[in-house]
């Protein structure tokens, strides 16, 4: 059996994919990934997924240059999300600036915005 059809794809081809820093541990953000996405971060061995509201693929950093270099990868019991240890390039993941896109935490009935902006999102992607 190929690995690839030991993955339980939703309806849409796809499945959850969360990217955790290989060296904190800290889960940076999470993200679709479907077959070719999958195939084309082994191969080229940074993170690829698969873009929902655009409908392709998207190649981490392709804008922003916060690059996502595969570090190891695993499927968990039910075959069904995956999880990619990376090392997170420029320290930031999150299209907010932010190192990760959980940057909210609920405390007392809301979320408050725990984490700083790295760097402004102005100053990473073009108009």
């Amino acid at each position: 059996m190929d690995w690839l059809d030991t993955i339980k794809w939703d309806a849409d081809g796809l499945v959850p994919a969360i990217a955790q820093d290989a060296q904190s541990g800290k889960v940076l953000m999470m993200a679709w990934m479907n077959r070719e996405s999958l195939q084309l971060t082994v191969d080229e061995g940074r993170a690829i997924y698969w873009s929902r509201s655009r409908q392709k693929l998207w190649r981490k950093g392709e804008e922003s240059g916060h690059v996502q270099k595969l570090k190891s990868l695993r499927l968990d019991c039910d075959a069904d999300v995956l999880l990619l240890s990376v090392e997170q390039l420029g320290g930031i993941a999150c299209h907010t600036g932010r190192e990760r896109c959980f940057y909210r935490q609920y405390q007392d009935g809301q979320w408050i915005e725990t984490d700083t902006v790295i760097k402004d999102p102005d100053d990473i992607y073009e108009p």
